[in-house]
């Protein structure tokens, strides 16, 4: 399923969390999404990093060539967001601005430490909740969040 080319809604963003939800979730389903990404990420020869969390655990991790640390501290900054807030980094940040302001000015919080740019996802189980993030880096942020979202379709599709 492609995405449409203009900046999503964030009720849009919010459907996309509604349907992008998994019966479970195991440390086999994090390297087949994670090496899904890769795959993708080669394909486009996109310079990311790429990252899936599951509480608290670092279940994957890659760095493609073009990635550069930096990446890894987005990642970190993203995946906070949706730990603290359990949506998309990206829908938070929307959910800001559509009120006219900017994470970084209203939610006070250390923006060293959270980043409410698009790429990180959350891992939601059915009956559990949110249970992790999987991230991107390296892209602008629309196109990270719109990376994540493609995968998760097709990861989805397959169960």
């Amino acid at each position: 399923m492609t995405q449409p080319a203009s900046t999503p809604t964030v009720e849009e963003l919010e459907e996309q969390e509604r349907r992008l939800v998994f019966r479970r979730f195991t440390h086999e389903d994090a390297w087949a999404l994670g090496s899904l990404l890769v795959e993708t990420a080669r394909e486009r020869q996109a310079p990311v990093a790429i990252d899936i969390h599951r509480s608290g655990q670092q279940l994957f991790h890659a760095a493609l060539p073009g990635s550069a640390p930096d990446n890894d501290a987005w990642i970190a900054r993203k995946r906070r967001v949706v730990e603290r807030y359990g949506s998309a980094s990206y829908l938070v940040g929307a959910r800001h601005r559509a009120k006219g302001t900017t994470f970084e000015e209203s939610s006070r919080l250390d923006p060293d430490t959270y980043a409410a740019h698009g790429g990180s996802f959350p891992i939601t189980v059915e009956g559990a909740g949110v249970i992790g993030a999987v991230t991107v880096s390296g892209l602008p942020q629309l196109e990270d969040h719109r990376m994540v979202v493609e995968a998760l379709e097709r990861f989805l599709a397959q169960l």
